[in-house]
């Protein structure tokens, strides 16, 4: 059965940030996990790099949005890289394959599509309208960029969104679109008894030239957050491509909480509109904080993913940042924690568990494996934290095993065992743990791709295979930025 996990794609007019980091990451654990459990598995991620915000900060640096594209892409690239993300596609809206297929959907969707006036305030940093309240509430500037709100009147041509209202709150309901956590459904459902209005899709070629032309009318550009949302189907070749027909609806979207509108109501009334169906699942992530601050420059708690890489290797930003901070709300970072969690959990709890187990089998049995056994460990709670996005729930699951096995080994004593010469009874012993241990690194895979290849290569053959060194060398001191 086939399976398709896409991320949002994060915009090329700022670094990688940790946002960008949880996000790759949630999007592979469940790529990973599908393959895992043999489905073919299409994972998709990539950036979005047309607008007037990167047209205006290619323009201060002296180059083209182009240029400005190329380069902040591939550090979005090399994040995934250095991430261990397994994604079969990178999608940049820049590419002509979906800047083809954008105005294919653009004639696909013409009924639904008018020209009109719109006045308004506008926020470039954003790319976006706010309304009357929002300006007065922020008294006329943009708390986000800190910029003023610019007061448009444009001719645009508008998608007839009002009219898909009904449609997406019953496919909501009805669990058809299924929308995690239930905090962020019920926000979205929320937007929908407000009521949706038309949405602006387009801006004139004259205020914004970097985008993509508006099929039949040269002086408009197609609006950047309309036809970024589109690369979730023009990765797969829409409408004409086998992969397209194969592996669309979608069966999991990740996104980061300050988007849902974009993918909870705008994206769906797309979709409608095409006569697609709607993607089976959008799970929607929090957001970062630094010893309990919003992350900020200007305070100096911002951390970056590539300053954590820099200290701890992928499995370690792997496993911390799926376990530690919730997946269905928003969670902290600080140094000192990422310290506790690598030298307790990590080198205390899992390395020492393969360590001990190691040795004590190459000591006593000169390294040759008894049989193994069948651990007979329920794995329902695992399968059903993935299978709701609850990533800290299933690893939690996880580690449930690995202090049963150190409470396993505290209570069985293999060493006192060895000296009744039990040899039979150290054989079981030992086997069990190592029964353990490779069922662990199994669920362990889609989280600590790394770490399973690690503990498999010391127990799968029968013989025990030492590592060079230890799994997670002890820090002797913490580590701060």
């Amino acid at each position: 059965m086939n399976y398709f996990v896409t991320t949002a794609i994060p915009y090329v007019n700022g670094e990688p940030h940790l946002g960008h980091a949880m996000l790759f990451l949630y999007g592979d654990v469940l790529a990973r996990s599908a393959r895992k459990n043999g489905r073919i598995t299409i994972f998709s991620i990539g950036t979005d790099e047309h607008g007037g915000k990167i047209a205006e900060k290619a323009s201060e640096l002296n180059i083209t949005p182009k240029q400005l594209s190329d380069k902040m892409s591939q550090k979005f690239r090399s994040l995934a890289d250095d991430l261990d993300i397994s994604a079969d596609r990178f999608i940049r809206t820049t590419d002509s394959g979906h800047e083809q297929r954008a105005e294919i959907v653009w004639e696909n969707l013409k009924e639904n599509i008018y020209k009109g006036t719109y006045e308004g305030w506008y926020c470039t940093g954003c790319e976006e309208y706010v309304t009357e309240a929002v300006v007065k509430a922020n008294n006329g500037v943009c708390p986000n960029h800190n910029r003023p709100y610019e007061k448009l009147k444009e001719e645009n041509y508008f998608f007839k969104l009002s009219q898909f209202q009904q449609q997406i709150r019953e496919k909501i309901i009805s669990g058809e679109f299924k929308i995690i956590p239930e905090t962020r459904r019920n926000e979205i459902l929320q937007v929908l008894a407000d009521g949706l209005e038309d949405i602006s899709i387009s801006r004139p070629k004259d205020k914004i030239s970097w985008g993509i032309p508006v099929p039949g009318d040269e002086n408009q550009v197609m609006y950047v957050w309309f036809e970024a949302l589109l690369n979730y189907i023009t990765v797969l070749g829409y409408p004409e491509h086998q992969d397209f027909k194969d592996f669309w609806p979608a069966n999991v979207q990740v996104i980061g909480k300050d988007i849902l509108r974009f993918h909870a109501a705008i994206w769906p009334g797309i979709l409608l509109g095409l006569g697609l169906p709607l993607p089976e699942k959008l799970y929607v992530h929090g957001f970062i904080t630094a010893d309990g601050k919003k992350m900020s420059k200007s305070l100096g708690n911002f951390v970056t993913p590539n300053e954590i890489l820099a200290k701890y290797d992928s499995d370690v930003f792997r496993y911390f940042f799926a376990r530690h901070i919730p997946s269905y709300s928003d969670g902290d970072f600080s140094w000192q924690r990422i310290e506790e969690v690598y030298n307790n959990e990590l080198a205390n709890e899992l390395g020492n568990a393969v360590q001990r187990t190691a040795a004590m089998i190459t000591r006593h049995q000169d390294g040759i494996i008894g049989k193994i056994p069948e651990t007979g460990h329920d794995t329902a709670n695992y399968e059903k934290a993935l299978n709701e996005c609850r990533f800290d729930k299933a690893l939690e699951s996880v580690w449930e095993r690995v202090r049963g096995l150190n409470q396993y080994i505290e209570e069985e004593k293999p060493w006192e065992v060895a000296k009744t010469k039990d040899q039979v009874h150290l054989r079981e012993v030992l086997a069990y743990q190592v029964a353990c241990l490779l069922q662990i690194a199994d669920l362990l895979q889609p989280f600590m791709p790394k770490t399973t290849i690690k503990i498999r290569h010391v127990f799968d053959e029968g013989v025990v295979r030492p590592l060079e060194g230890t799994l997670f060398p002890k820090h002797e001191q913490n580590q701060s930025n």
